[in-house]
């Protein structure tokens, strides 16, 4: 027909013109959804212009995934989700746990569950996204590699975000009153300007000891230890370390600020009238153990070390871990942990425990070990060949972590004050 162009043939109505892949409208609301409670969550604590770094951090960083996943591919969509989701449910789970824990369901536990949730659906999505766009059997490496994101990124995210978003916990009722003890209420400052809060019990000796709980812990968990000491005349200090307790700062649950916390409970000590020069030691349990070892090298004020469930606060305290493929997965996990605990924290990273000990310079140092607890007895024999002649170790049958004064109170007693005898010779 005249007029008609003969070459083109008329598209058929099942022809399908090709088109960039879009994702789900669901997909940028659930993105949106865990940037604005991951901006709650940067914005808890924290200074004023620190927090309004964080905060506009994640809103460009949201912002830029939503719009990437509405022009991007199939493998751009599924690995923005699925970057997404990894950083949502680690910061999720291990905020989420912390704050419950401790506090309850506090606006910052409401917005982590909320990151959590996000996250972990933002994490499936991306997983099934990218699984489909893997070419035939190609996909079975699928599973190799969700087992090492699991290991390598997620968990040791999720415990080192726990480690260094904890709130304080209450201090509880109980005192040194309830041991029928005198004592004060004292406060000191660490260099950097923290404020510690704690119970100074003056000695009789002319001795004292600092006296550190464990990681999530306050004072109240050491006031059996204070009291035994406290019945032979010794001076103690049981403090709240940083973000604990009463105390301020923001607390770091692998224990890097304790050379600083320590220096300053050191100082309070060596300034009251009634304790002696070079009479001071510190008893520290688990987290506590392992600041008081560490700290040892680097204050020549601490005289004498008790840790007890100390295991190490960094991958180079862990030279006891076994060898082959089970220590080489362990170390590579626990290196990914504690380098996005420093960078999270702004913690220092201390000195390693073997090399304090032979810094200390021939103090000396008792460990006690579980004996129902394989690690601690594996970790205090690898601590005592840093320096045999000064490292003496107590494996206390039958007890689990920090239960020696509970499962053997006597020998606890006996052990402990014979070596705090014989280091400080009150």
């Amino acid at each position: 027909m005249a007029g008609k162009d003969e070459g083109v043939l008329p598209r058929s109505p099942r022809e399908v013109v090709p088109s960039r892949s879009r994702p789900p409208v669901v997909l940028p609301a659930v993105i949106a959804a865990e940037g604005a409670a991951f901006a709650v969550l940067a914005g808890v604590d924290g200074s004023a212009g620190w927090q309004a770094a964080r905060v506009l951090l994640v809103v460009v960083v949201t912002a830029w995934a939503v719009w990437l996943t509405r022009r991007a591919g199939p493998v751009g969509q599924g690995t923005t989700a699925l970057a997404l989701g990894i950083a949502g449910t680690a910061a999720g789970a291990g905020a989420a746990s912390a704050h419950l824990t401790k506090a309850g369901l506090d606006p910052a536990a409401a917005a982590a569950v909320v990151v959590l949730v996000t996250g972990v659906v933002l994490l499936a999505w991306g997983t099934a996204r990218l699984i489909r766009a893997i070419p035939g059997w190609w996909r079975l490496l699928a599973v190799p590699m969700a087992m090492a994101v699991l290991w390598f990124v997620l968990l040791p995210l999720t415990v080192a975000v726990n480690a260094t978003s904890r709130p304080p916990g209450p201090v509880g009722p109980a005192t040194p009153a309830h041991y029928g003890l005198g004592y004060q209420d004292v406060a000191f400052r660490t260099a950097d300007g923290v404020r510690l809060s704690a119970w100074y019990i003056p000695p009789r000796n002319g001795a004292a000891v600092v006296l550190l709980p464990g990681a999530g812990s306050t004072r109240t968990a050491v006031l059996g230890q204070g009291a035994v000491l406290a019945r032979h005349g010794y001076g103690a200090l049981l403090f709240d370390t940083r973000g604990h307790g009463r105390s301020g700062g923001h607390a770091m649950d692998f224990g890097w600020w304790g050379d600083r916390d320590l220096a300053a409970a050191v100082s309070f000590l060596d300034r009251q009238s009634g304790v002696r020069a070079g009479k001071i030691a510190v008893l520290g349990e688990s987290m506590g153990g392992e600041q008081a070892l560490a700290a040892a090298g680097v204050d020549p004020g601490i005289r004498a070390v008790v840790a007890e469930g100390a295991t190490g606060q960094q991958l180079a305290d862990h030279g006891w871990l076994p060898g082959g493929t089970k220590g080489a997965l362990q170390r590579g996990m626990e290196w990914v942990m504690y380098t996005a605990a420093g960078l999270i924290s702004g913690a220092p990273r201390p000195m390693s425990i073997p090399d304090a000990i032979r810094a200390a310079n021939g103090r000396l140092v008792l460990i006690i070990a579980s004996g129902a607890v394989a690690d601690e007895s594996a970790a205090a024999r690898w601590f005592r060949a840093a320096s045999p002649a000064t490292v003496q170790v107590w494996v206390v049958p039958h007890a689990r972590h920090t239960q020696g004064l509970a499962i053997a109170p006597r020998a606890w007693e006996a052990h402990v004050i014979g070596f705090l005898d014989a280091a400080l010779k009150p």
